[in-house]
């Protein structure tokens, strides 16, 4: 895709603007997509231009967030509007949780210049007009006095504006503020409320209105489909979210400008030897996938057929379908393929590295090393994922039973006799002058069909198949202890001298409210140390404990004389320095993605062993 640079205003925006001189800052990295909204209700609607965008400030080199999240909407909004308060998607992705906030505490910023349509109610915004009011001077200067920042360090280059859409709407009769990831968080809780009322704006419009060109901020650029409804982990991970840089662009195959300060960084493609994974796709469909009639997803791995069954999913919907397997002991990559018999895949081949740790371990520390003019690095930034959430489609029949009318006639044929005296005709010849008369009684009744209309109808069950979506989520913790070695004879709590081994101690919590199936427990730790940058070599950690509360230790140090759980430090590390050894934790597997987390320790090194050496000789 085009990567857009932005140079100069339209002539339009040269004519709105309040400023007598206009001048592009910025350069906006977003894309757009949609399609066309349904019809809605008095419970349930959304009044096309009703919407907005989260602005928050983002420090380039950390990727942290500068300022707290700020609301923009050409329309004022009522303080009693229901909302999350104002949380950004990086605050969501590294754990936080929706908070209902009531009471008149809803507060957005109203544009003198008003915005241009951010969510389109046909799936067609101008995505190149969004860039220009973002990257324009005069939408700079708005954001930096709402953020209380100088407008010239806000747009020196260390900074980036991280632009979410938010639609104000209403649903089941309340007023609500979501962003897209809201939204898709809200639908999880709620068991698919919002799909089920109101899917064309919470999960197509809504968040496709914008998303990444390019991957940045640890967000990935969205490649799959742009005019279809979205899965609410698609929407989490990737969309409803756009960046402002004001500085040289990152480079296409730059997943966010790198890690500083060194790090072990690996993609979720790459798995771990001998390790419990998950692999997952999406699938989409544009019919109804019922009981009576649903899609199977077939993964073929290493000559072994996984088939996961009975997927059932609403018409223009889509759902997550995952498989759990054990990476070889070895490493090599493996191709997975993907078949379905309904519906679409989001991919259907799959290449997977598989990658050994253990052999970058640091070489022997020798009493000769040094290591002449030393600083103390920084800690590595390596992003996280702290939460994961998903969800799965169920399907049950809602039975309506109707008598549905058949009237046929049941025909039933009668005579009907009407009996009538025909008399003999009198004449001059007859002895009693008719007397009497002469003549019979004749039948002139006739046949009659006297059958009924009867009703031969039957009991119909006119039900329908009706839909629930299942959120799950899992979300991962850490901790770390590192102390001196149990046999450092001069050790005083978190004191030692330099030379002498340390000992760790890291635990790793998952929580979730999904079966084993769905996820894997912590399985993978490594340590990187400041005497190396925190880069090129790694100790693989032990687990010492698994399930739910793993704890991991330094595996035996086969340069250590008794074969002890540590790492030695370097003995030319300089007095008084936090010895601080960083650890990241890996291999908790979900259907959506690698659940990781970073933890760090520190000892304080005075002196060196050799001043356990000295002896003096006076």
């Amino acid at each position: 895709m085009k990567r857009f640079i932005s140079l100069f205003l339209t002539l339009v925006l040269l004519l709105c603007l309040p400023t007598t001189t206009a001048r592009a800052t910025g350069n906006g990295n977003m894309n757009t997509g949609g399609g066309g909204m349904g019809q809605g209700t008095s419970q349930n609607k959304w009044i096309p231009g009703n919407d907005g965008v989260r602005i928050t400030v983002i420090d380039t080199e950390s990727g942290a967030a500068a300022s707290i999240p700020m609301d923009f909407s050409n329309q004022a909004q009522t303080g009693s509007i229901l909302h999350f308060g104002k949380v950004s998607k990086l605050q969501y992705r590294n754990g936080a949780s929706l908070q209902l906030q009531t009471g008149g505490s809803y507060g957005c910023i109203q544009p003198a210049n008003p915005m241009p349509t951010i969510v389109s109610s046909t799936g067609r915004n101008n995505i190149e007009s969004i860039k220009r009011y973002f990257c324009s001077e005069y939408a700079c200067m708005m954001v930096a006095e709402a953020a209380g920042m100088d407008y010239d360090t806000m747009i020196s280059g260390r900074y980036k504006l991280m632009v979410e859409p938010i639609a104000y709407f209403t649903h089941n009769g309340q007023y609500y503020c979501m962003t897209a990831t809201e939204a898709a968080f809200y639908d999880q809780l709620s068991g698919g409320a919002l799909r089920t009322t109101m899917p064309s704006l919470t999960h197509k419009n809504l968040p496709l209105s914008i998303f990444l060109e390019h991957s940045d901020l640890g967000i990935g650029a969205w490649a799959g489909n742009t005019t279809g409804t979205q899965s609410n982990t698609d929407i989490i991970n990737s969309l409803g979210v756009g960046i402002i840089w004001f500085n040289d662009p990152p480079a296409p195959d730059d997943p966010g400008g790198g890690s500083p300060g060194g790090g072990i960084a690996l993609p979720d493609s790459d798995y771990r030897v001998d390790t419990d994974v998950i692999t997952a796709i999406t699938l989409y469909t544009d019919m109804d996938l019922t009981p009576d009639n649903p899609a199977t997803v077939t993964f073929h791995i290493l000559g072994t057929a996984y088939q996961v069954n009975n997927i059932v999913i609403p018409k223009d919907d889509c759902q997550l379908v995952w498989v759990k397997w054990h990476t070889p002991a070895t490493p090599q990559n493996v191709n997975i393929t993907v078949t379905v018999n309904r519906g679409t895949l989001s991919r259907d081949t799959i290449t997977a590295r598989i990658v050994d740790l253990s052999e970058r371990i640091p070489p022997d520390p020798l009493a000769t090393d040094t290591y002449p003019g030393y600083t103390v690095p920084p800690l590595p930034s390596n992003p996280e994922k702290l939460s994961a959430n998903w969800g799965v489609w169920s399907c049950r029949w809602v039975p309506n039973w109707q008598w549905h009318a058949d009237w046929k006639w049941h025909e039933n044929m009668q005579w009907h006799s009407n009996m009538q005296w025909h008399a003999t005709e009198c004449t001059e010849a007859c002895p009693r002058r008719c007397e009497g008369g002469h003549g019979e009684w004749r039948d002139e009744g006739e046949w009659q069909d006297d059958g009924q209309w009867v009703d031969e109808g039957e009991w119909e069950d006119d039900g329908e198949w009706e839909y629930s979506y299942t959120g799950y989520y899992a979300s991962l913790s850490g901790t770390m202890a590192l102390l001196p070695d149990d046999i450092v004879p001069t050790a005083n709590g978190k004191d030692m001298k330099s030379g002498y081994g340390v000992k760790t101690e890291v635990r790793a919590s998952l929580s979730t409210n999904a079966t084993s199936g769905h996820c894997t427990t912590p399985q993978t730790a490594l340590a990187t140390f400041p005497e190396f940058q925190y880069k090129t070599y790694l100790r693989l950690l032990q687990r010492v404990s698994g399930g739910h509360n793993a704890k991991f230790t330094f595996r035996p140090n086969e340069f250590s004389t008794y074969r002890r759980n540590v790492h030695f430090t370097p003995v030319w590390m300089p007095d008084n320095t936090n010895y601080t050894v960083y650890t990241q934790v890996w291999d908790t597997w979900t259907p959506d993605g690698m659940l990781s987390v970073n933890v760090s320790d520190h000892t304080t090194i005075h002196q060196s062993v050799f001043d356990d050496w000295y002896t003096n000789r006076e």
